[in-house]
């Protein structure tokens, strides 16, 4: 069984991205909606958010009963992973402390990016880590996901090379 805890907009507009920023929504495994600190398969809970470079708003929580456990051990008789990879729908990114080959396949085939952490850490710290990343230079995968991934322009070199030749 599965439940969902989304958050209502409220009627005054409350602080978001600038005009024309689409936000990043990212889920993060937790078991106790303070830190990431769960396997993608093991984790009874999914906090949702949407981050861009001047903050990050919670949207909704995915909370599952029936898990993995930690051990990576599965039930092939119950499928515990596709009801998880359904409700991410829409994220860009997931944080999880591990995430099996046949889960990551799915997610990465339901267009999410996995992105495993070596240890538990506070949702708060990635949150932050995340708008570092939209500041700054982001990652090759992460430029592909907002979009904004940059076509090398030849040209001007080309022109520079043409006036050398004509001299």
């Amino acid at each position: 069984m599965s439940r969902t805890l989304r958050v209502i907009e409220a009627d005054e507009p409350i602080d978001g991205p600038a005009p024309g920023e689409t936000p990043l929504r990212i889920a993060i495994a937790t078991n106790d909606m303070e830190y990431l600190g769960a396997h993608f398969g093991s984790a009874r809970t999914f906090a949702v958010y949407d981050v861009w470079k001047t903050g990050h708003r919670f949207v909704e929580a995915h909370a599952f009963d029936n898990v993995t456990k930690q051990k990576g051990k599965h039930d092939d008789q119950d499928d515990k992973i596709t009801p998880k990879v359904e409700a991410l729908a829409g994220c860009a990114l997931l944080f999880a402390l591990a995430i099996g080959g046949p889960s990551a396949a799915k997610i990465v085939k339901a267009g999410i990016h996995p992105i495993k952490r070596k240890d538990p850490e506070p949702i708060e710290a990635v949150l932050e880590q995340v708008q570092v990343m939209l500041n700054g230079t982001p990652p090759p995968f992460l430029r592909k996901i907002l979009g904004t991934v940059q076509k090398p322009d030849f040209t001007e070199e080309y022109d520079d090379y043409e006036a050398e030749e004509t001299v």
